[in-house]
């Protein structure tokens, strides 16, 4: 009868280490289910042409823009080859609003003349307003997996190479399709051009000596007898010495 409480206790425990391995395979099978079910295996070009894009994709040319959206206008690049605008069909009387149902805006972001990144954000009275609804529809519309992961106030699904982002803004909802590598290019080109802008000196034609980035007197050189050089070697070479100012 002694052992009793201790053959009750190991059998407990037993059970315990079961339940435990049963609980851990459960929930191990549910992530590979759910990451199974969020593959998106897509590349860019193989994107639906779902019409509640209105015919515009990433990779399009401005040109190629104007084709769907012949109403939207064109500025000019930044210096890393960037260009962004805007049309909104909702508030432009310009626009046959049957063409483009419930739709409040649409932002296109280019880089080097390729369209990397789509938004368009819906009114509340778009035909799917809610979010899971939203997510839902679009992704028959596109063909994609239907399991989008929360991200931030939202659900994205991430592909090869792009992703499609759903969220709610305004009390409607709204989709974004990123190329996911742009943000890459841009940031290196943005890096480059601030290692430039470090390494390059100012030049004084009076006195013949140059001002490297954070040299304190360098803004001290009027405008009228600047000259500017990549780096202090290409300055040197041209005559220049360090200014006595920046020792």
């Amino acid at each position: 009868m002694k052992n009793q409480p201790i053959q009750m206790h190991r059998q407990l425990a037993l059970n315990i280490r079961i339940l435990l391995s049963l609980l851990v395979a459960i929930f191990c099978t549910s992530i590979v289910a759910d990451a199974q079910s969020a593959t998106c295996s897509l590349k860019p070009d193989q994107l639906a042409n779902a019409s509640e894009l209105f015919g515009v994709r990433l990779g399009m040319t401005p040109q190629e823009v104007k084709t769907p959206l012949p109403l939207v206008q064109f500025g000019r690049k930044d210096p890393f080859g960037v260009m962004k605008t805007s049309f909104n069909p909702h508030f432009d009387p310009r626009v046959d609003k049957t063409a483009f149902p419930d739709v409040r805006t649409i932002s296109l972001d280019f880089l080097d003349d390729k369209l990397v990144t789509l938004w368009i954000g819906y009114e509340a009275t778009f035909k799917w307003p809610k979010l899971d609804q939203f997510v839902t529809n679009f992704s028959t519309s596109l063909s994609v997996p239907t399991a989008w992961p929360v991200k931030g106030n939202g659900r994205q699904l991430t592909c090869d190479g792009f992703s499609v982002f759903a969220s709610m803004i305004g009390g409607g909802p709204a989709i974004r399709i990123t190329d996911d590598t742009a943000p890459d290019v841009i940031t290196a080109r943005v890096e480059a051009a601030l290692d430039a802008e470090e390494k390059e000196v100012i030049g004084d034609i009076r006195t013949r000596s140059y001002y490297p980035a954070d040299c304190a007197v360098r803004d001290r050189v009027p405008q009228a007898s600047r000259v500017t050089y990549k780096n202090k070697d290409e300055a040197e070479k041209a005559g220049y010495t360090l200014s006595k100012d920046c020792h």
